[in-house]
């Protein structure tokens, strides 16, 4: 018997590969689905089934790309309504995958078609629970992503009876296999690590705490921070399809010259840079927005770039096609290529350019008192901002600098002082600024990180200021 976690961190997205007596099934994968193929074949097993747990909000999941590779069906729990064809599994409804046995138990409360997969061993005894957003570890998946015409109250109700009837009910040694893991926007606080057992989250979980379930659905439901606004959009994608991923890297892997890369923005394409936040602000074409492949890349992306735009990539040398592979993971289809030579030789062709001038805390911390038209722009979470911040500093969040009356509220006089928590987030404010007309910007590096260890800096921690 293998069971295997694929984990992808800039999604904070768990797949997984169960194979035994040569045969396999695949639950939640990702759209390359070239890495579940090639393992098929190295361990000599047919990939006989794919499990989808519900229709996923923060991805573009690879059911339909590899079931069209390998002529595997799709599965899907009940109440699901899906646009291409699906094995529509019922509660309790068992496969075998060789010796092994899974069972679909139907969870509704993320969503109404959610349903966790438990996997029997040889010896037919519960070995593990895949639990998809039902059950993460610290934490449940939150009710208010893809809820048709039901409230968040009503899904949560759904869910607190789903966890008492299926989950909380499994042997205490059971694995508890999710979706997702820290950093992931499907709940609301999941905890550090990828896997868990039963047991375990029984005794630290908040959401399997013996409470009625009034209680339940007021814990669940309250302090939900605003969902990416790319959610809704991979939800109606996994429900309905979507087109070729091989198509979509046909496109993609264009080599551009200067000329067709200039036409291409002249065309209406936007300029995306996927290189390293700290190379970006030391030079980059003019209008580029920066998102690095360093961070949570495909999330960002998402979450800042229209889908319905053409976009054109500046990148590393070698990693264009990565570049275009995790856009797709979140359904941005339209590269129309990439600038061969990258930033380099649009330089070297005396090329005009642009840049972000970086500067250290201390800089900052010496120019507050003396600068009247400094202004200190948080780019982080308001709970981030919340807990402590730069006195005086407006909080504008990253993913709301795409929205024009957001940028409005800034003075394109005043001489911007921008910082997240690490360095990252910022220069992708830095870079959308930038291309919204705001120039007299400088991005402090090591973000809130530094800055709230720097002595004679003025920050304020809850309502005191120190």
């Amino acid at each position: 018997m293998t069971v295997e976690q694929l984990y992808t961190n800039c999604l904070s997205e768990a797949a997984y590969f169960i194979a035994d007596n040569g045969e396999a099934a695949v639950i939640d994968p990702l759209r390359d689905v070239d890495v579940y193929i090639q393992k098929a074949a190295e361990m000599g097993v047919k990939i006989k089934y794919i499990f989808e747990t519900h229709f996923h909000a923060d991805f573009v999941s690879g059911h339909l790309e590899l079931s069209k590779k390998t002529g595997a069906p799709i599965v899907y729990g009940p109440q699901t309504n899906a646009m291409f064809d699906i094995h529509l599994a019922k509660d309790g409804e068992e496969f075998s995958i060789g010796n092994l046995k899974i069972k679909a138990l139907h969870t509704p409360g993320h969503t109404l078609e959610s349903t966790c997969y438990l996997l029997y061993n040889e010896a037919g005894n519960p070995y593990c629970i895949f639990t998809g957003d039902t059950l993460f570890v610290g934490d449940v998946g939150r009710p208010d992503l893809f809820s048709g015409n039901l409230s968040k109250e009503e899904l949560a109700g759904f869910m607190y009876d789903s966890l008492q009837r299926k989950i909380k009910t499994l042997p205490e040694d059971v694995i508890v296999y999710p979706a997702h893991g820290p950093g992931s926007s499907c709940g609301k606080n999941l905890g550090p690590n990828t896997f868990s057992t039963i047991g375990e989250q029984l005794d630290s979980n908040y959401a399997l705490q013996d409470m009625s379930k009034e209680d339940f659905v007021k814990v669940v439901t309250e302090g939900l921070s605003t969902p990416p606004a790319y959610f809704p959009i991979n939800a109606r994608i996994n429900k309905e399809g979507y087109g070729s991923l091989d198509e979509v890297m046909n496109n993609a892997m264009t080599a551009l010259s200067i000329a067709d890369f200039k036409q291409k923005v002249n065309d209406g394409a936007w300029i995306l840079d996927t290189r390293h936040a700290t190379v970006f602000t030391e030079g980059f074409i003019p209008d580029s927005i920066s998102i690095g492949l360093e961070g949570r890349f495909a999330e960002w992306a998402g979450s800042l770039l229209p889908f319905d735009q053409p976009l054109v990539l500046v990148t590393e040398a070698g990693k264009e096609k990565e570049s275009a592979i995790r856009l797709s993971r979140v359904g941005i289809d339209n590269v129309q290529g990439y600038l061969q030579g990258g930033f380099e030789a649009w330089r070297d062709a005396n090329e005009k350019i642009d840049m972000v001038i970086d500067i250290e805390p201390e800089e900052l911390a010496m120019d507050i008192p003396h600068d009247s038209k400094l202004e200190v722009i948080d780019v982080r979470k308001p709970s981030e901002f919340d807990t402590a911040h730069v006195k005086g500093a407006h909080n504008t969040p990253l993913d709301t600098l795409m929205d024009p009356m957001n940028v409005a509220m800034i003075d394109t006089e005043n001489n911007l002082y921008i910082h997240c928590a690490g360095g990252y987030r910022s220069v992708i404010a830095a870079s959308l600024l930038k291309r919204q007309g705001y120039h007299n910007l400088r991005n402090v590096l090591g973000g809130f990180g530094k800055i709230k260890d720097v002595d004679g800096m003025p920050i304020v921690q809850g309502a005191k200021v120190s």
